[in-house]
């Protein structure tokens, strides 16, 4: 069979499934790239294939939001999409292109028939990942809860030519929480979101670890077994990272995280997902530049608002607040949900072109965006609106001196403030610090 499509469809379905609103049918999400090409999924193909499962075996469309992932390799002839729909069977879809309408392939099972995870001393499969070499395709799952001590690690099973029947039974390569001691995974143990690469001969396999907040990886030159772990390669919260804060210090609010790395012409990414609407389930796909060391390393990236640009933006013109890659508030917190804090969200419903913005902003909220590449900045402007009374100071550090500030005012409609500033030339981070009474929202700003 010939390759046709590859795609990363288990990130693809976090960005249109699970939407702010919860519906899941009408949801797209842009990317874009030096910021004159769109990269733009429509989820019709989703919506099909939701609609089609009635009548198959594919069971409830609901579990494209939560395990949904595809094929990685060079070989093989048909977009390859495998959804656990139940907790333990592992069921498969096939397309010739990746947008689409699927149809049901078959069940994963053994040579017997016996569906995975359906066998005795099997464990649940969840949230699959896999990667084809010649005529044999491996499969890593699994999900590990805190205190569940009938779920081992994440699992690699080896799978045939039709890539269905079980060639070699499932292992395990990662510990969960639960037997990690002395494994070298102790504190980012896996806790689901399989994926697996192969850069050179070495393999990686990224997961969400037991933190949530984090995508790990560990290498191996074998793909079912010896996995060491690696490290983080981003936490959705920016915790770890001591180059502009205090290790220990969130600059976002952090949830459960989904993705992968990938090879983009010369430069790696990772993707992974931020969260919105103060709530794990609202989820704003983002990627990162990525390094791979001379020694297999992959050194944690910070977070940013360059997504797939390949470098800082442009330091000139208006923004999207949407963008902001910090947001807190003199309250820490790791994880969304636990306070009344500010958050990115939108007004309408799912596929009205409404602008997504921050809201929620009350005193000492600082809000982020990195990085520009400015040159002779001499005024911003900022679009607020919100009944809120105080200022906003600009700064080009989250605890650096003040450059500028911007009185607001009690307003219902979206009003522009401008003020003088100079900001210095070269690459800069850019902060928003609320100070006053009230709650305000930012839907914009621009450099001038």
């Amino acid at each position: 069979m010939k390759m046709k499509y590859l795609y990363m469809s288990f990130l693809l379905a976090l960005v249109y499934s699970c939407s702010d609103s919860g519906d899941n049918s009408d949801y797209s999400e842009m990317l874009k790239k030096d910021f004159n090409q769109e990269i733009k999924w429509d989820v019709d193909s989703l919506a099909l294939m939701r609609a089609s499962w009635e009548k198959t075996d594919l069971g409830n469309g609901a579990a494209v939001c939560t395990a949904q992932a595809s094929m990685w390799g060079t070989t093989q002839s048909v977009s390859y999409v495998v959804y656990p729909t139940t907790m333990f069977s592992t069921r498969v879809a096939v397309c010739d292109t990746p947008a689409g309408k699927y149809e049901f392939y078959g069940y994963v099972h053994y040579e017997d028939g016996t569906r995975l995870g359906e066998k005795e001393g099997d464990e649940p499969q969840f949230d699959p990942g896999v990667l084809t070499e010649g005529d044999v395709t491996y499969l890593y799952t699994g999900f590990c809860g805190k205190g569940d001590k009938s779920r081992t690690g994440a699992m690699a099973t080896v799978l045939g030519a039709d890539m269905l029947t079980i060639r070699e039974a499932p292992v395990f390569v990662a510990p969960g929480c639960e037997y990690g001691a002395g494994t070298g995974f102790e504190g980012h143990e896996f806790f689901e979101a399989s994926s697996i690469r192969k850069v050179g001969d070495t393999y990686y396999f990224v997961y969400s670890s037991i933190l949530m907040h984090e995508l790990c990886y560990a290498t191996s030159k074998n793909p079912t077994r010896d996995f060491v772990y690696g490290g983080v390669i981003v936490s959705n919260c920016d915790l770890h990272i001591d180059t502009y804060k205090p290790a220990d210090m969130p600059t976002a609010y952090g949830a459960n995280n989904h993705g992968s790395i990938v090879q983009i012409g010369e430069d790696w990414y990772i993707f992974y997902h931020r969260h919105t609407n103060n709530t794990w389930y609202s989820r704003q796909g983002c990627a990162e530049k990525l390094q791979i060391m001379p020694d297999g390393s992959i050194p944690q990236v910070k977070i940013t608002s360059c997504g797939l640009n390949g470098g800082p933006l442009e330091g000139k013109g208006e923004y999207p607040a949407y963008l902001a890659c910090n947001l807190f508030t003199d309250t820490p917190s790791v994880y969304v949900g636990e306070g009344n804090f500010p958050r990115v969200m939108q007004d309408g419903r799912d596929g009205d072109e409404e602008v997504g913005y921050i809201a929620n902003i009350t005193d000492s909220t600082t809000i982020g965006f990195k990085y520009f590449d400015c040159h002779d900045i001499r005024e911003i402007s900022i679009w607020i609106r919100g009944y809120a009374d105080g200022t906003f100071e600009v700064k080009t550090a989250w605890d650096g001196e003040v450059l500028a500030t911007l009185e607001v005012q009690y307003t219902n409609v979206w009003e522009k403030y401008t003020a003088p500033v100079t900001i210095p030339d070269g690459i800069q981070a850019l902060y928003l610090t609320y100070r006053g009474n009230g709650n305000a929202a930012l839907r914009s700003f621009e450099l001038s």
